[in-house]
């Protein structure tokens, strides 16, 4: 079960004006599931998206990137749909998943009137097996007549994979004297380190924004949510998160996040993304406990993050609060092999919580071990380290490892 996270709340997942979804079953690779999932977008949109820094990337990335680039030209022709498929990753498919991920590309294009190139692709599951796009293919009828503008909340179910619940949130701000909206869906549950993102992550909003503040946007979003989360270590051949600003809203567009319309429009945007990316360790395959991992007194945030994803990576320290099990020395021992090589032991503290488990480097005289079991109990932890070298701070977000994680990942493909 998921650790403190309910089903999305309908009422809070707001219909994007220049958006419409679309959900089918087409038996990706198997039958009665939602796994093939259209998402419409009307001309004139702004769209930008961050990828997985996995060299062995998938096909459907490789595409992706050719062809936001392609739209992000001064002529460029503008983006027009999402084809997002379950259940087949088309990674380490060689030539033939990128010509199997060109095809879908145009047998979607060809519905609509558009080219090739204003279709990004997305797939998500197993890795090394043939894309099958004859279902594909044969699923786009019945997900175009699904398309709707309300249709958030079976696009977050159409996406899922080990998932066990859908991830979606949404928000309003106000723009200048416009009441803005913002919905966002994502999917993970394993096999995520994501270097930039989740495995699937998209948000739309109808604002107003430049094209060519659009990178800048998608960038700083991840960065503030999905590039600190961690579930396993593990890095996705498929990551992909990907941010839409239909330009239907009626106020002066963005040109810059530096202004104060575009601090208002990424503030109320990072927070979405922030749930969606929490979700996911919420989810996490057998995940039973939530961990904050937050590290100050370093002397840049980079460090920082550094000694976070140090621990919050340790099997050692994962299982440990899987067993509620106050072996804290192995927190200890994570920061000291996290990188900072001139790393003054003699400055360290440990906090759980609120009990002070060390200091200067050592146990704490007042900690007792009944205290740490205490707060390791708990579904909720956070876990803050001390570097005592300067005044930067970052956070990254993880879960617990558990006899479950070990057999969904051992049964995956059966």
């Amino acid at each position: 079960m998921p650790v403190n996270l309910s089903a999305p709340d309908p009422a809070q997942l707001y219909p994007i004006a220049g958006v419409r979804i679309g959900v089918a079953e087409a038996g990706v690779r198997k039958a009665n599931r939602k796994d093939l999932t259209v998402v419409l977008i009307d001309e004139g949109a702004s769209v930008s998206g961050v990828f997985t820094q996995n060299r062995f990337c998938a096909a459907p990335v490789q595409i992706c990137r050719e062809h936001l680039a392609q739209a992000g030209a001064a002529s460029g022709p503008g983006i027009r749909a999402m084809l997002i498929n379950t259940g087949n990753a088309n990674a380490g498919t060689g030539a033939e998943g990128l010509a199997r991920a060109c095809s879908t590309c145009m047998a979607l294009a060809k519905r609509l009137d558009v080219k090739p190139g204003q279709i990004l692709p997305f797939s998500t599951g197993v890795i090394m097996e043939p894309l099958p796009i004859d279902r594909i293919e044969a699923g786009l009828p019945a997900a175009m007549a699904d398309a709707r503008a309300d249709n958030w909340l079976r696009a977050a179910e159409g996406i899922m994979t080990t998932d066990t619940v859908p991830k979606a949130f949404g928000a309003q701000v106000m723009i200048g004297n416009t009441l803005i909206s913002i919905t966002g869906i994502s999917k993970g549950a394993g096999m995520i380190r994501p270097n930039m993102a989740t495995m699937l992550g998209f948000m739309a909003t109808d604002a107003c924004v430049s094209q060519a503040v659009m990178q800048q946007l998608a960038r700083e979003l991840a960065a503030g949510s999905f590039n600190r989360v961690t579930v396993d270590g593990d890095t996705s051949t498929n990551d992909s998160f990907v941010v839409i600003a239909t330009n239907k809203a009626a106020h002066a567009p963005i040109e810059s996040l530096a202004s104060s319309d575009g601090r208002a429009l990424l503030s109320a945007m990072l927070g979405v993304a922030k749930k969606l990316a929490q979700a996911i360790v919420r989810d996490g395959e057998g995940a039973t406990k939530f961990i904050t991992v937050r590290v100050e007194g370093g002397k840049t945030a980079e460090e920082c993050r550094k000694v976070a994803y140090a621990i919050a990576h340790s099997p050692l320290v994962k299982t440990a609060f899987f067993a509620s099990d106050p072996n804290l020395g192995r927190i200890l021992a994570a920061v000291g092999y996290a990188g900072i090589d001139d790393l003054d032991q003699s400055g360290i503290d440990l906090f759980l919580d609120d009990v002070h488990v060390a200091i200067k480097g050592g146990r704490n005289p007042t900690y007792r071990e009944a205290d740490g079991q205490r707060v390791m109990k708990q579904s909720e932890i956070t876990v803050r380290v001390g570097l005592g070298r300067g005044t930067a701070t970052d956070t990254v977000w993880t879960c617990d490892f558990s006899h479950e994680y070990v057999t969904i990942n051992a049964d995956y493909r059966s």
